[in-house]
């Protein structure tokens, strides 16, 4: 009898413990989240901090599930952030006004790269010494809307140059098929972003940069997420940033830019196949993701950066009226997620 009641009480013991360890688990699966993150082109570099945190497993840790998807440009990121179709997104600036021109909600909540990330490229042998020496030429872009155009059209008005007066866009695509353009010479000039400058050198079209000096500072693509999904998801905005600033960190370190390379090389195989190019290219990318006052933070923007966007914009007429720039980003998150660890 003893035996028996032994067994028993041994049994439920071990089914309440079953039971609670599938409670548990059945807690921590609930708790996890999938985000779906998007991008505007292919290239795992230009968003490093992904892929860094994914391969270090720094969204695991905050319980974050992250899928990648690629699109063709920012506009495309902004509609399916619009559509509920992605959580988080990687556009540029001048897309995300003009679409809060538009109505859309999408909020920038981390500068991802301080420093322009694009350029107006011109062959190092041409005879083109700066902007304004493009006059009535064409000069060729990744894509008809993305954030480079934005840029380009703010030096250009600037300049005081109209497009399709004074020059013409046309899209040629991203890096490689540039070279196609200027072989054919159906460009005279690119408006490179720094890894279309490293694929051009590569591929025996040496460039040379005839941006002005003023819009070198204009920063570049960041992550967005649209306003109501912040609202409502406070945590997964903040655990999704404490990754990225670790995984900046992590790459910052000479130390681990092999580690670093392998996770980049898994979120995308063929841009890792020469590794010198990667390594180089991956160099570029740092150099323009330092921020301009570290004792901000990582992730921090500055609001005179977001006035100086406006108003290029304005002034080339890509926005009609100026937009309320304190809805267009948050600074909120930076403290937590630079927290020392």
């Amino acid at each position: 009898m003893t035996t028996t009641r032994r067994t028993f009480s041994a049994a439920v013991c071990l089914g309440l413990g079953l039971i609670s360890a599938s409670f548990l688990a059945g807690d921590a699966a609930a708790q996890t989240k999938n985000i779906t993150f998007i991008h505007p082109n292919p290239s795992a570099i230009n968003s490093f901090q992904v892929f860094i945190a994914i391969g270090e497993g720094y969204f695991k840790d905050e319980n974050l599930n992250v899928r990648v998807e690629t699109v063709d440009g920012s506009a495309p990121v902004l509609q399916a952030l619009a559509a509920g179709q992605a959580q988080i997104g990687r556009p540029g600036p001048a897309p995300v006004l003009n679409a809060r021109a538009r109505g859309v909600d999408v909020v920038f909540i981390y500068n991802a790269l301080p420093k322009s990330s694009f350029g107006i490229a011109v062959k190092r042998d041409s005879r083109y010494q700066q902007a304004t020496d493009l006059k009535g030429k064409v000069i060729g872009t990744g894509t008809r809307d993305g954030a480079e155009v934005g840029f380009a059209r703010a030096i250009f008005t600037d300049l005081g140059m109209k497009e399709g007066t004074d020059y013409t866009f046309i899209p040629v695509g991203d890096g490689g098929p540039a070279v196609a353009g200027f072989l054919r010479n159906d460009i005279e000039a690119y408006i490179a972003a720094t890894s279309d400058v490293a694929i051009l050198n590569q591929r025996g079209m040496p460039v040379r940069d005839i941006t002005p000096e003023k819009f070198k500072g204009y920063f570049g693509n960041g992550y967005a997420a649209m306003g109501d999904y912040i609202a409502k998801n406070p945590d997964v905005i903040e655990g999704f940033g404490r990754a990225l600033v670790r995984a900046t960190k992590f790459v910052m370190e000479p130390a681990n830019r092999t580690k670093a390379l392998a996770h980049l090389e898994a979120g995308n195989r063929q841009e890792g196949e020469n590794k010198q190019f990667a390594a180089a290219l991956l160099e570029a990318v740092l150099a323009k993701a330092v921020p301009n006052d570290p004792s901000k933070g990582w992730g921090y923007q500055n609001p005179q950066d977001w006035e100086n966007w406006q108003k290029s914009l304005l002034a080339g007429g890509d926005l009609k009226q100026p937009q309320d720039l304190t809805k267009a980003y948050t600074n909120k998150f930076i403290e937590a997620w630079n927290k020392p660890e």
